[in-house]
């Protein structure tokens, strides 16, 4: 019996040990999953809290909005500012110029990119590579560069003050862009789909829409998502070439608000919310296909 008793406590040790690596992998793998979702939710209330507080501050009575230490959950609920928005000032018609120039600079860019994206890509020419890297040098001018160019240039065609001049602004400076996104996803198309098309009867331009374009989506549809930001958000084409209050887009005439006698917060808080919803909305719109477009394959077995 007393020789067995070590026997035993050996047998426990060595247990133990074969045990104790186990536990540490495991230890390990959660202290890592902990620290990517740590990671993961600080990011997230990085970015989600300016949006918050912005929706927060556009319904919040004027004491508290005001009020210090501030207040995270309004005690009271007020949509003066909402009010006053829709009411008394000129919004939906900065809405709608906006909808409008927005609207035609994305289709304008995704047309003209998706052509010439694939006319660099599946014609040999002379001079193609040096063509597409005259599209990223343009693409790396700064656009306050091109703004003095670009006035002059409209002023000679009577494009100020103009819709049509602004949303052309716009796509002069995200087209070169488009271009060279949409020709690195059509480089990433196997030309075998498109021959074996022809050799069933398609032409080269079904080709292009019923063979590239779709197995494309993914690159048009960012495209076209920052082509829509772009134009949406923009402030220094629009008031240089805008002037006169009913051709202004919205981030033009929310700035005017600042220049009141007293600066209403809750004002500029709702038309700050009612800039960011229609942003969000095309997003969440499109993300769907994003997503289905980049899982999609180009051959099917």
């Amino acid at each position: 019996m007393k020789n067995m008793a070590p026997n035993i406590t050996d047998s426990l040790a060595l247990a133990r040990n074969r045990v104790e690596p186990g536990a540490k992998v495991r230890m390990i793998s959660r202290a890592e999953n902990l620290g990517k979702w740590s990671l993961r939710l600080g990011l997230f209330l990085y970015c989600i809290f300016p949006l918050y507080w912005m929706v927060v501050s556009s319904i919040k009575t004027p004491p508290e909005l005001l009020a210090y230490p501030p207040t995270f959950v309004p005690h009271d609920l007020s949509f003066g500012g909402y009010n006053k928005l829709f009411n008394e000032t000129n919004f939906w018609t900065y809405f709608i110029n906006s909808v409008i120039i927005s609207g035609i600079a994305t289709v304008i860019v995704v047309i003209l990119g998706a052509i010439a994206a694939y006319g660099l890509t599946r014609y040999q020419y002379r001079g193609r590579e040096t063509i597409a890297k005259f599209l990223l040098l343009a693409y790396m001018f700064p656009p306050i560069v091109l703004i003095v160019p670009l006035f002059i240039f409209a002023s000679s065609l009577g494009l100020t003050n103009s819709r049509v001049g602004v949303a052309l602004s716009y796509i002069s400076f995200s087209l070169p862009y488009a271009i060279w996104i949409l020709r690195a996803f059509f480089q990433s198309l196997p030309v075998e789909l498109e021959q074996a098309a022809w050799i069933d009867g398609a032409t080269r331009r079904q080709g292009l829409f019923y063979i590239v374009i779709p197995l494309a989506l993914p690159g048009i549809i960012a495209t076209s998502i920052f082509t829509f930001i772009v134009a949406w958000n923009d402030f220094l084409f629009a008031s240089v070439l805008i002037a006169t209050d009913p051709l202004k887009t919205l981030p033009v005439g929310i700035n005017d608000f600042f220049h009141m006698a007293v600066v209403d917060w809750r004002l500029i808080m709702a038309a700050g919310v009612m800039i960011t919803i229609p942003a969000v909305i095309f997003f969440v719109a499109v993300q769907q296909y994003l997503v289905e477009g980049w899982g999609a394959g180009g051959v099917k077995g």
